[in-house]
């Protein structure tokens, strides 16, 4: 028998184990596998379907247009600010969750007495619902009867109560603070998870070698959180961008969409003007624009690769 015949019959070999190892799988991942498909495929198909649509405002499909919803989204004059907001957002957000998470991540992996309850209070943020925490905030900024409000007056950095919430820089700024309130406690305790897993061996011959705290952080800790922080940072990307609540609440008072995401955008174009068609477009732009950041992510970043 020649090496080419024996490959070939390798391969077939190979080829049928794999068929049959799918089929024998299949009873076990086909749940899941439906469930992918009813509630990401199908509503992204469907979603993609009604961009190319006219859609009237009482939901009936009039006529296929191809791109002339997404040529009326690029044309709005709103979109560029309505992008700008949302790159600030994201960026803003992310960073300022990761540089906390990372001191308090360092904080939490210390001994010290009642650690273990300081651990569990982190996870009070992540535990209690957004809309909830959202909301407490929401009315503690309001200017006259807000807690937060009458602290500053009551201190004097205040002659009289501030509207942080109606207005869209101090709305946005409201925002952010709650954002990275609530996104802590995840990174934080994925950040305390890498920490734990560096050997105190490779800690312990960075002391022996002389380096000080800060050089071995740097040098040492920092390089074996790659993993860590690259999982956190993805998932914190995706979740702010998509984040609606949180704005919705705090940014839903003003009016004009000086303060629009294009998550509040989309949620603004579909329950007041009731053009599922354009919010359908919009949603697809959202769509791409964060596959693309992924894709980017996840090439420069390249999480899965050994430190």
């Amino acid at each position: 028998m020649s090496v080419a015949t024996a490959q070939k019959r390798l391969a077939k070999r190979t080829s049928a184990q794999e068929g049959g190892s799918f089929l024998a799988a299949l009873p076990w991942i086909g749940p899941a596998i439906l469930l992918i498909f009813a509630i990401v495929v199908f509503p992204a198909g469907y979603m993609i379907y009604n961009s190319t649509r006219k859609i009237s405002q009482v939901g009936t499909d009039l006529k296929g247009v191809g791109f002339d919803n997404f040529a009326k989204v690029f044309a709005d004059p709103n979109l560029p600010r309505i992008l700008l907001n949302t790159v600030v957002w994201v960026v803003v957000v992310v960073t300022l969750t990761v540089v906390i998470s990372l001191a308090l991540a360092q904080f939490l992996n210390k001994p010290f007495p009642g650690r273990t309850l300081v651990r569990m209070a982190v996870i009070v943020p992540w535990a209690a619902s957004v809309v909830m925490t959202t909301t407490v905030f929401y009315y503690a900024m309001d200017p006259n009867y807000g807690i937060f409000n009458k602290f500053l007056v009551d201190i004097g950095l205040l002659d009289e109560g501030f509207g942080f919430t109606k207005n869209a820089v101090p709305a946005m700024a409201v925002a952010i603070v709650i954002a990275v309130f609530v996104s802590i406690p995840f990174t934080t305790y994925t950040i305390l998870a890498g920490l734990q897993a560096v050997p105190s061996e490779t800690l312990e011959a960075a002391r022996m070698d002389g380096a000080g705290r800060w050089r071995t952080y740097i040098s040492v800790i920092l390089p074996q959180l790659r993993g860590a922080l690259a999982v956190a940072v993805l998932i914190n990307i995706i979740n702010v961008f998509n984040n609606l609540p949180i704005l919705k609440i705090i940014t839903g008072s003003i009016p004009g969409y000086s303060a629009d995401t294009l998550m509040t955008y989309i949620f603004k174009v579909l329950q007041f003007d009731r053009r599922l068609d354009i919010s359908s477009a919009l949603s697809v732009l959202n769509f791409a624009i964060v596959i693309v950041i992924v894709a980017i992510y996840v090439k420069t970043v390249k999480p899965m690769k050994e430190v």
